[in-house]
């Protein structure tokens, strides 16, 4: 997918692309291949397929919901900042955070922050689970994109929302949602809606999820953090 392709695909979605966001998205490429030399962030590489796979794909999210009338977003096991720095260049709206528990990738995230002058987005160093203790209900969505099961980021997620907010994790496949009745009335969510959607050009499958918080139930985590890894996508 070259840049011209690209600006038309977001345009479908409903999205304008200024200049200035352009540039921006130019500019975290340039980053991103620069630092993969020296860690692991992406297995893509290609200008074509980073456009496609992490550009593009991070932005479908709003087949699912109006980020422009979101305060707070929650990027959880950000990684290379993928979906949370593209969608806070695009809709500068947002305050992000972005949370890794590998420091080194978070290292790269505050460089990519301050190189392209972005405001209100931090990146930390967290174990999931102790952020959502401290910091409880504060976001009005949380994403997660190839992180892990979505049973697993149900556990996560479900501090970090706030009542009536939502969890919408980006999966490369089509799911059984019936698996995940248990976990939702035990953690405070309702399944809301599932959109299944094939990426342009090559065509591979896509799926978003939303879960919407509709109250807080206290919970403990069974899952060890070392359970969220993130795929070499």
């Amino acid at each position: 997918m070259n840049q011209s392709d690209f600006i038309r695909e977001v345009e479908a979605l409903g999205i304008k692309l200024t200049p200035e966001k352009l540039d921006q998205l130019e500019r975290y490429y340039e980053l991103l291949i620069t630092y993969n030399e020296v860690m692991n962030l992406t297995g893509i590489t290609q200008k074509e397929d980073v456009y496609l796979k992490h550009f593009y794909d991070s932005l479908t999210i709003v087949k699912m919901i109006d980020l422009t009338k979101v305060e707070t977003l929650c990027d959880m096991g950000s990684g290379a900042g993928l979906p949370g720095i593209v969608l806070k260049i695009v809709f500068p709206n947002l305050k992000v955070l972005l949370i890794d528990s590998l420091n080194k990738r978070v290292e790269f995230l505050k460089i990519v922050i301050d190189k392209l002058g972005l405001k209100e987005i931090d990146a930390i160093h967290y174990r999931i689970e102790e952020y959502g203790v401290k910091n409880r209900e504060i976001f009005d969505v949380v994403t997660a994109r190839a992180v892990a099961g979505t049973n697993i980021l149900l556990e996560y997620a479900a501090s970090l929302v706030k009542i009536n907010g939502y969890f919408i994790p980006l999966k490369g496949h089509q799911e059984d949602i019936t698996l995940y009745d248990n976990a939702c009335q035990k953690l405070g969510f309702k399944f809301d809606n599932e959109i299944s959607f094939l990426l342009p050009v090559e065509e591979s499958q896509r799926t978003i999820l939303k879960f919407k918080k509709t109250s807080s139930t206290p919970f403990k985590y069974p899952r060890k953090n070392s359970e969220i890894k993130k795929s070499p996508l």
